[in-house]
């Protein structure tokens, strides 16, 4: 019998689960520093946090249990019909098994949806892999981040056409 694979809206029992994902896969890539989201208060409220408007996340489930999730959020003083692409984290379990780019694409999808033109998104070079990703799907890098997202600690910046 195969997996049973959800991809569906956050919901706000989602959240200690969530930022466990979070926190894990930023201490294993040794991304657990000062500036990013492993520190953010967010990161324990994201049901509450994805209630604003302009923004959505999306949860991965596999046959049951919570694996991880990625988001959409209007992050201050983006360009005109720029969003963020957001909180992008899978368990050690679910990578390379395509479903982060599934979520990436159910995000961007939604995205484009509400209106959105263009997407943007910050990383750092301990996560060199989803960067990787982030390229072959079409983003490109910039010299300096967009808007206001509070996260010091990455210095990789890229934008995507929608």
């Amino acid at each position: 019998m195969s997996d049973q694979i959800i991809i569906r809206p956050i919901e706000p029992n989602d959240n200690v689960a969530l930022a466990k994902v979070i926190r894990d896969a930023l201490t294993e890539f040794g991304a657990n520093k000062p500036g990013t989201v492993y520190f953010d208060p967010t990161t324990d409220a994201l049901y509450e946090l994805f209630r604003e408007n302009g923004a959505y996340y999306f949860v991965a489930t596999i046959n049951g249990e919570l694996v991880g999730g990625a988001g959409i959020f209007p992050t201050e003083n983006l360009p005109n019909g720029t969003c963020e692409l957001v909180k992008l984290y899978l368990k050690a379990s679910a990578r390379g098994t395509g479903l982060g780019k599934q979520l990436m694409h159910k995000a961007m999808d939604w995205a484009k949806l509400y209106g959105y033109t263009q997407i943007y998104l910050e990383s750092m070079p301990e996560l060199s892999k989803a960067v990787t990703i982030y390229e072959n799907v079409g983003f490109s890098r910039i010299q300096q981040p967009l808007g206001n997202s509070g996260h010091c600690g990455c210095d990789i910046w890229m934008t995507k056409t929608l």
